[in-house]
């Protein structure tokens, strides 16, 4: 359910960006969503939808980019992708973040950030 507070704050800050400029309208958001935030894109826009009505963001496109996690292993310096494994017992796929290549500790480097990338307004 984060997904609500997170878009709450997206909306916040794009309304105040749209008054700083005396936007008469926001036309589009464009935002960069990471793998890593567990952030569901469907929910996002169904908060964004709720939240901008009667605001001048009111019927603005919404347009989300996922990214992709991306690991780097401390160990052999493998550099991209991990795998997810899929436990019954939590009923959801989690990472694991460890190399896939030599099993050794990783650090994330893509795939944390949320984003908003672009603002289309009429000014």
């Amino acid at each position: 359910m984060h997904e609500y507070s997170v878009t709450t704050q997206i909306v916040s800050k794009v309304l105040r960006e749209a008054e700083s400029r005396r936007a008469k309208r926001v036309l589009e958001v464009k935002l960069q969503i990471g793998e890593l935030t567990f952030l569901n894109p469907e929910q996002v826009k169904f908060w964004y939808k709720a939240l901008v009505k009667g605001t001048v963001m009111e019927g603005s496109k919404l347009i989300i980019q996922e990214k992709r996690g991306l690991v780097r292993c401390l160990k052999c310096g493998y550099e991209g992708s991990f795998k997810y494994e899929d436990d019954p017992a939590y009923h959801i796929a989690f990472p694991t973040l460890l190399c896939p290549k030599c099993g050794g500790v990783v650090e994330i480097i893509g795939g944390r950030e949320c984003i908003i990338e672009n603002i289309k307004m009429v000014v």
